[in-house]
């Protein structure tokens, strides 16, 4: 399978695309600049900055959403007013990077030292009441986190292991277990999970989306018209389109000329609706 070319390259670094119904589509990030994006369904886009960095964005159940930020998080109010919250971390080396929301509404994101050292990332989780807590430590390149539909297994990405990773999970002990879930072979990046039970993950520098089976087995690939594919979502309004951002990262500017856009591909799997911030 191979994905289309839905946008002109808008973005520098595009990561964590998601669909809501509640936001009427699809939003996601040109990280390294700061800004939130929105796709209209005429196809027009909207850009709108929340600061130095916009790592991941999720829809919170009143309405707005909540952003991961540079060193901390933010939350947009149903009437677009943005309020950041207490920074995280004082690091300048380390900014947040990727992440999700568990069954329980409780909102997670995972950090990197801007120069990639090796265990400087940490993941956090946002609680409703606005604390915070240290999820996961000595991380890298902390990318793709997802849950499976029945919300008692999470799947995760720390880039340079070069694996996806599995843990079990409930609402009191939190993510425990993790073990190895696929070696991949490349460098996994971010992820999404359908209603089956199957694992979507883009490859940086790899090109392409895989689907992995609930049993680890490779049994899709959609091919992608640029190298750095960054992440991916199921959305549309059954929930059947893959929807793929990409980066122009450390590129030429005459390299890889489509990277940057956001691609599309009519994958006939369908996702199951975002799992929303409670807070």
């Amino acid at each position: 399978m191979r994905a289309e070319q839905l946008t002109d390259p808008v973005a520098y670094h595009a990561e964590g695309p998601v669909w809501s119904e509640r936001w009427g589509g699809l939003r996601w990030v040109d990280m390294l600049a700061g800004d939130v994006l929105s796709l209209g369904a005429d196809g027009a886009i909207d850009r709108r900055s929340v600061g130095t960095i916009a790592a991941v964005v999720r829809p919170r159940r009143g309405g707005g959403a909540v952003i991961a930020v540079e060193r901390g998080f933010l939350l947009e109010d149903p009437d677009g007013t943005l309020s950041e919250l207490p920074p995280v971390f004082g690091d300048e080396r380390v900014r947040m990077n990727e992440g999700g929301c568990d069954p329980d509404g409780r909102f997670y994101c995972g950090s990197m030292a801007y120069d990639h050292a090796p265990g400087a990332g940490t993941v956090y989780r946002l609680d409703p009441d606005r604390s915070v807590h240290m999820v996961i430590d000595g991380v890298t390149i902390s990318n793709g986190l997802e849950w499976t539909p029945d919300g008692s297994r999470a799947y995760y990405v720390d880039t340079p292991t070069g694996r996806i990773d599995l843990f079990d999970y409930d609402r009191d002990d939190g993510l425990t277990s993790r073990r190895p879930f696929v070696h991949t072979g490349g460098a996994p990046d971010g992820l999404t999970v359908d209603a089956d039970g199957g694992v979507w993950v883009a490859f940086y520098d790899g090109g392409a989306v895989h689907r992995y089976g609930a049993d680890g087995a490779l049994d899709e690939v959609v091919e992608v018209g640029a190298r750095q594919v960054t992440a991916c979502t199921l959305g549309g309004p059954d929930l059947d389109e893959l929807f793929i951002t990409t980066s122009r990262e450390r590129l030429e500017p005459s390299d890889d000329p489509r990277a940057g856009a956001l691609f599309h591909a009519e994958v006939g799997i369908r996702g199951r609706p975002v799992r929303e911030f409670a807070g």
